[in-house]
């Protein structure tokens, strides 16, 4: 497994599969193991995907410093990362959380970023907020509503909207981070937990990791394609924040996948894949 140093000495590693032009993965949680964006619904077969495991995170080493876990220190381990794959630019992807990494780094060094795709982004960095409303009516889809737990799902979903959420209730809602309930999905949300570095996670958004206003300015000027990537039926990234995420560039795609939830390539892999292959080119 190849791997590289960071600015501070910290061992990272990533993974690489697929063939062409690579693109860089950046991974959500956060602090999860990149392991669960698998080839991405076959992207694979577009481009040659490198996953990076952030520090702390799968094959890569914890860090001396657990302060090192801030999101925007992190930017440099991205860099370090484009440098020793010898590239001049990179073609940057960014999951849920890791739309946040992808949003500082593509803000720090915007002239490194060739392409970006926001996939069903988190919004931190740049400061778009998502109504409680707006969360509720992304739950509400028919094929849902038909289900047996989704009573007791939208009502802890309501009761988070209205911010009287508790950890149960952020447990009952994990259905509408998923196109689909079944089975599988059920397995992804408890591996997630085991993949997941909670100390990481709790220091990922500290205070002083994002300045959302300096970097909307950068993207208000970035001019290179930006594609943002929602599911129709996902809580936690509303396909009206992520239409007002792509309205932050002057160049951006928004593509919605019907019937999908946070985790597209799940639901309809020959749909993701494609669409964002296409816009790679």
């Amino acid at each position: 497994m190849p791997t590289f140093p960071a600015p501070d000495g910290t061992l990272l590693a990533y993974h690489a599969s697929g063939s062409g032009v690579p693109l860089v993965c950046l991974p959500g949680g956060p602090m999860q193991d990149s392991a669960y964006l698998g080839d991405l619904g076959g992207l694979d077969a577009h481009r040659t995907l490198i996953r990076l495991d952030l520090r702390g995170t799968g094959a890569s080493a914890v860090p001396e410093d657990p302060a090192s876990y801030r999101c925007d220190l992190q930017v440099e381990d991205v860099e370090a990362l484009r440098v020793h794959l010898g590239l001049d630019t990179i073609d940057l992807l960014g999951h849920s959380a890791g739309a946040n990494l992808a949003a500082l780094y593509t803000a720090r060094y915007p002239e490194r970023v060739a392409r970006l795709v926001l996939l069903t982004p988190g919004t931190a960095a740049v400061g778009l907020d998502t109504s409680g409303e707006e969360r509720l009516a992304a739950a509400r889809r028919p094929w849902r509503e038909r289900e047996p737990w989704f009573g007791p799902a939208y009502a802890a979903l309501g009761e988070l909207a209205a911010g009287r959420g508790s950890a149960e209730a952020f447990q009952a809602i994990a259905p509408f981070f998923h196109g689909t309930w079944d089975e599988a999905a059920r397995e992804r949300h408890a591996e997630s937990h085991r993949q997941r570095n909670g100390e990481a996670a709790g220091a990922y958004a500290g205070e002083g990791a994002f300045e959302p206003t300096a970097t909307r300015a950068v993207f208000a000027e970035f001019g290179r394609p930006v594609l943002v990537v929602a599911g129709e039926g996902d809580a936690n990234t509303p396909v009206p924040t992520a239409t007002a995420y792509a309205e932050l560039f002057p160049k951006a795609e928004l593509a919605v996948l019907a019937g999908a939830g946070h985790f597209p390539w799940h639901d309809d892999a020959e749909w993701l894949a494609a669409t964002v292959g296409t816009f790679l080119g």
